[in-house]
């Protein structure tokens, strides 16, 4: 057993997670009992946030077809956990997304050399035709009234896009998790040092970070989770007990 798996499996004796500690934390402190799950892919993400405790309702979004059928079977058994077969961004319509070897670099931007370098898996192999929508769009057919919303986007690059047909929603959005490329890494994406100060001029602050993809090679950084919460918010902390479990303390 390796160092990191020991130290993780000693904190969780302890009934805590070393590497989403603060992702835990704010969950709680804010009370967050819907996460919107765009850029699904398999289900992942929606797997890490129940092996950290939490319990309330998830809807995870994803284009692809072939990764969409893996989503929904993962998500079997789980009523609390809806799937939806298309993107967000800012138009409602059809798109043609590129579709990477990995599957999880998948995006409906370019892809750049500086990807390829650190992840060759990440080359394109094929388009496919999906649907796309405009969060403003279908938040109210997730989103029912007095709901504390977390809305994580995992859009490779296109994250920006997905903001901008959000809007209206965004005012009853508490909390953001986005991944942002310290480089570029897709054609005309926002990078770190944009989206941060998009994000605070939203009314959100910057509260973690987790880290996402690095070069295994130079060791760079190449691209962070940022978890953003309203500060004007107040924290429902008793309300939170409520949605997640005895791992999450």
């Amino acid at each position: 057993m390796g160092l990191k798996s020991f130290v993780q499996r000693s904190a969780r004796r302890l009934g805590y997670d070393v590497i989403y500690f603060d992702r835990i934390r704010l969950l709680r402190r804010f009370g967050i009992n819907l996460v919107l799950d765009v850029g699904a892919n398999i289900g992942q993400y929606a797997d890490e946030m129940r092996s950290i405790g939490y319990l309330g309702r998830m809807v995870s979004f994803e284009p692809l077809s072939r990764e969409f059928q893996q989503l929904s079977q993962r998500a079997k058994g789980d009523n609390l956990w809806k799937t939806v077969n298309r993107a967000l961004g800012d138009r409602d319509g059809t798109a043609e997304i590129h579709v990477s070897g990995n599957s999880v670099s998948s995006s409906l931007l370019g892809i750049l050399p500086r990807h390829l370098r650190s992840a060759p898996t990440s080359e394109y192999l094929n388009n496919e035709t999906i649907q796309i929508s405009r969060l403003d769009s279908v938040f109210h057919d997730h989103c029912q009234t007095g709901d504390r919303v977390m809305l994580k986007l995992d859009t490779q690059g296109y994250e920006y896009q997905v903001l901008q047909g959000a809007a209206k929603s965004l005012p009853a959005i508490i909390g953001v998790q986005l991944e942002m490329s310290l480089v570029p890494l897709y054609e005309g994406e926002k990078l770190f040092s944009e989206m941060v100060p998009y994000l605070t001029s939203l009314g959100f602050s910057l509260m973690s970070i987790e880290p996402v993809f690095r070069d295994n090679a130079t060791g760079q950084m190449l691209a962070v989770d940022g978890i953003f919460y309203r500060d004007e918010i107040q924290p429902q902390v008793e309300k939170a007990t409520l949605v997640l479990g005895p791992h999450a303390s």
